[in-house]
């Protein structure tokens, strides 16, 4: 079917469907919340694309960065739209990484450890993630502005570590995937 005669995005089916501006944008900031949380996350991403047999769309770590580009928050950005393939590509490494990492996710979010505890974990997180994203997002946009602010991205990160938490596990592909096609999320 040519690119003309595709029926419109609501007619799709979901694995036909592409993500949205802000879908990609949640999916990188996704990618790199994993990097702030693993200090080893950039290549554990090549390694699980790897493993997962994505190497045909992904054969290297540049080809995989390229796909991050996507976002327009990013510094340096590329135009168009990912293939739903790679897109799904992704979202599979993204969830296989946040079972990795569940654990720590789990404690983030935990309510039973000591606040100070749980304060020091979480500022551990906003300093990691707020120096990658110095360095690959645009400072200008108004989004990475948020992020960085301590009280108005307080919210915007904890929902990137609940997302990443509801990734992982049974299912965690389709949540993931319907969470990053809502217009509204």
């Amino acid at each position: 079917m040519s690119e003309a005669a595709a029926p419109p995005a609501s007619l799709r089916s979901p694995a036909e469907a592409r993500l949205p501006r802000r879908g990609l944008e949640r999916l990188d900031l996704l990618l790199l919340a994993v990097e702030a949380l693993d200090l080893n996350g950039g290549e554990a991403m090549v390694w699980m694309s790897e493993q997962m047999g994505f190497t045909g769309l992904f054969p290297n770590r540049v080809e995989l960065w390229k796909r991050r580009c996507y976002n327009p928050l990013r510094r340096t950005t590329r135009r168009g739209e990912l293939d739903p393939a790679e897109t799904d590509a992704l979202i599979r490494i993204l969830c296989a990484l946040a079972d990795r990492l569940y654990p720590l996710l789990r404690a983030l979010l935990s309510s039973s450890d000591p606040p100070e505890v749980v304060a020091k974990r979480w500022e551990l997180f906003q300093g990691r993630l707020a120096a990658l994203l110095r360095e690959r997002m645009n400072p200008r946009r108004v989004g990475v502005q948020r992020l960085l602010d301590p009280e108005l991205g307080a919210s915007q990160r904890r929902q990137l570590v609940q997302s990443l938490a509801l990734g992982g596990g049974v299912g965690g592909f389709e949540r993931l995937r319907a969470s990053l096609l809502d217009p509204v999320v």
